[in-house]
């Protein structure tokens, strides 16, 4: 039976889809010069929803411990609604400029963020297929909204097929460890797993669920989807699907594979270390020699992955906190760094290839300054934010078994410095070309918000004990 308490529990998420059912009907009655309407009212539901999110209604779980509402889930849903949030700020000048300013797109994100909050508050697995499959279909028609580009349409479909797969393969692990358990409750397998001395069935999930996870990530050798959906999708979609869903992934990596699979840890573990090792380096090298910068960011988003991975392989929360750590410091720096693709664009021109950036310094220096400290935050250089989830995630492996993969961890990051400085190089040593399109007239909102996103960089970075010290506190990390 549904209880009042379940209902509370569920409040944020009862809100945010019966917000989206408005929204959805309101913008039927809208004329295209009042989308703006749509716009404001999603960031509004985006707001409330962080607050109710925060506040303690109900208990910590609900229907029969389906639902898990824990710090961990309370952490991550702040980042991803604040994360979508500056994408849909950083997205409406471009969506404006291409006739994609739709209401679509702000639904399908919204409906994403629900896929997202029931995927990191999963505590059965079919919570778990549910919240990923409504990220999934969403992501899906995201990728596909701009129908006249056939870029776009071979993006989406190759992300579908692809996602697909992935789903499937997800989807038979889970009926595995169901066979082996007896349970869809991550409790009740987590106790099987411990207990049983004939895993062989339960091995043979983990193997799936792992592939399935690592399809979701983007993780090498998985990723051949990543770099063409960056690239094919339009940049609004490309800011929110390379942002906030890293957020998602992580938590859908530790409910399943830590609140199901701990007792299997020495199996799974030494998986992802072999995943995060081939991510590093195939992220790091491709991203050498990519000339459009929208696909360069694509394979350091492998390489990021390969850094996660790095903190689940640890099996401790230690570990856990320092790839949450990382996995909040990627999101906030990748939105920001698609942002500034976005402020660049304008109709007719995408501002995708690195070659476009020649120069930047001079024709807008500020804009230059703030995409340094965003590739400087991304190569891990300190005193900036990236360089403290990187530090911490290789702290986490430091130690005796797996000192290797932080030795590893380490040579790749300095590789990775490359492909980042070379588009400092290219803003503030190389001259505009004679062609090059003038930096535009920043949207006044975007502007500022992108300004604070970016220098919130080197601020987190300089103070980022605080929010280390509320996602350790997450993991009972006194």
């Amino acid at each position: 039976m549904i209880s009042l308490t379940d209902i509370l529990t569920l409040l944020p998420e009862s809100f945010l889809t019966l917000a989206i059912c408005a929204l959805l009907l309101l913008d039927l009655f809208l004329k295209p010069a009042q989308r703006s309407v749509t716009h404001y009212l999603s960031i509004v539901v985006l707001a409330v929803t962080g607050w109710l999110v925060l506040q303690h209604f109900g208990e910590p779980t609900a229907f029969g411990g389906m639902f898990v509402r824990d710090g961990v889930a309370v952490v991550l849903k702040v980042f991803v609604l604040l994360t979508t949030a500056l994408v849909f700020v950083y997205a409406r000048p471009y969506l404006r400029d291409r006739s994609l300013f739709v209401g679509e797109y702000y639904v399908l994100c919204l409906f994403a963020v629900l896929g997202m909050m029931l995927l990191v508050s999963a505590g059965s697995l079919v919570m778990i297929y549910l919240g990923l499959e409504l990220l999934a279909l969403s992501s899906y028609a995201l990728v596909a909204l701009n129908r006249d580009s056939p870029l776009s349409s071979e993006a989406a479909m190759k992300y579908f097929v692809l996602g697909a797969l992935a789903s499937g393969m997800l989807l038979y692990g889970m009926s595995m460890i169901y066979g082996a358990a007896g349970s869809l409750d991550l409790n009740t397998i987590h106790a099987v797993a411990a207990a049983s001395t004939q895993r062989g069935l339960l091995l043979f999930g983990v193997v799936f669920v792992v592939v399935g996870i690592a399809f979701k990530f983007g993780a090498a050798p998985f990723h051949m989807w990543l770099p063409d959906v960056y690239q094919g999708a339009p940049t609004a979609v490309t800011v929110f699907i390379g942002s906030a869903p890293k957020l998602a992934a992580f938590g859908m990596a530790y409910r399943l594979l830590e609140g199901g699979l701990d007792g299997l840890g020495g199996h799974w573990q030494l998986m992802l270390a072999l995943l995060a090792v081939l991510s590093l380096a195939i992220g790091n090298i491709a991203a050498i020699m990519q000339s459009n910068l929208k696909r360069m960011l694509a394979y350091s988003t492998i390489s990021h992955v390969g850094f996660l991975f790095l903190g689940l392989v640890n099996g401790q929360p230690e570990g856990y906190a320092a790839a949450m750590f990382y996995a909040i410091s990627y999101a906030l720096t990748a939105a920001a760094a698609f942002g500034i693709i976005l402020l660049l664009s304008r109709a007719g021109f995408e501002a995708e290839e690195i070659a476009d950036y020649k120069g930047l310094s001079q024709r807008a220096p500020w804009y230059a300054f703030l995409m340094a400290l965003i590739m400087f935050s991304l190569a891990g250089v300190p005193p900036l934010f990236g360089f403290f989830g990187k530090l911490l995630v290789l702290k986490a492996v430091a130690v005796p078994g797996t000192l290797w993969l932080a030795i590893a961890g380490a040579i790749f990051a300095i590789v990775g410095i490359y492909y980042y400085l070379r588009i400092v190089k290219v803003m503030y040593f190389d001259d505009p070309d004679a062609d090059a399109v003038p930096a535009k007239p920043a949207d006044a909102p975007m502007r500022a918000v992108l300004s604070v996103n970016a220098l919130a960089l080197l601020v987190l970075g300089l103070t980022w004990g605080p929010l280390y010290g509320w996602c350790a506190q997450a993991f009972g990390i006194r």
